[in-house]
């Protein structure tokens, strides 16, 4: 599937419903673009195997089926590997970060009936069910308790970090994207790995609830890739809009002309 179709398919999907966006399909559309050549369905159909292999429908069966059987875990010798963050490398390695671990987690329990949720704990992705039990994919499978989950966030964060009850709260799958997109920026940003930065960011920026500051980013990045027509048509639509709060329309009307002289 071409990048240039995902990102179509992507931004269609997280624009609907949030109770509608098919979270499997919509990860894997986000894989694609760091995998051109990626079979999304392919990847659907083995999430199904995944499911038709589980023993019995239950959080425990899926737990077990999952960390202890196919070995699925949590990639701590290289935590930073930006392929922990796509759901493709996620599924051939059996190695991901807590947030991609949790979504094989809340996709092949779906497909058994469980109704699993995810908890977007800071600095630490968790997955829930309605009885109150909380999942650590990252750390093979592991269940908690409220007090279980506290105990992880502040291990993680420090045991000085203020802690809200709310952390535990499920989030929407359109906060799951971005969260995973957050991931990514913050890697390739890291790696200087400006193409793949900018179809991040392109991505965060059609996710509804993101700062519109947020597209200054890409269209600096779109400037460095020397794309300056691009970026100075994306400048004009923030103008348009006057969505950007800190920096006026005017300015942002001149900055795109000043871009497109470097077209001459």
């Amino acid at each position: 599937m071409p990048a240039v179709d995902a990102s179509t398919e992507f931004l269609a999907l997280v624009d609907g419903p949030d109770e509608t966006i098919p979270l499997d399909l919509a990860t894997l559309l986000l894989a694609a673009h760091a995998t051109p050549s990626l079979d999304v369905a392919a990847r659907l159909r083995e999430l199904d195997t995944l499911a038709d292999g589980c023993p019995g429908r239950t959080v425990d069966a899926l737990l077990h089926h999952l960390f202890d059987t196919l070995g699925f875990t949590g990639n701590r010798e290289d935590y930073d590997d930006p392929r922990n963050s796509l759901l493709d490398q996620v599924l051939d390695r059996r190695l991901g970060i807590p947030i991609t671990l949790s979504v094989v987690t809340l996709e092949v329990g779906r497909r058994l009936g469980l109704a699993l949720h995810g908890v977007g704990m800071p600095g630490h992705f968790l997955v829930g069910d309605p009885g109150g039990r909380f999942v650590d994919a990252f750390e093979g499978g592991r269940q908690l308790d409220a007090e279980g989950c506290r105990a992880q966030f502040h291990q993680v964060l420090g045991a000085d970090a203020p802690w809200d009850d709310s952390y535990l709260r499920p989030v929407s799958k359109r906060a799951i994207l971005r969260r995973m997109l957050t991931n990514l920026r913050q890697l390739y940003t890291a790696d200087g790995d400006l193409m793949a930065l900018g179809w991040v960011l392109r991505l965060r920026a059609g996710v509804p609830g993101t700062d519109p500051a947020e597209r200054l980013e890409l269209v600096e990045v779109l400037s460095a890739l020397g794309r300056y027509d691009e970026a100075a048509r994306l400048l004009d639509e923030l103008a348009r809009a006057n969505s950007v709060r800190a920096v006026g329309a005017d300015e942002l009307r001149g900055r795109a002309l000043r871009l497109r002289a470097r077209l001459n």
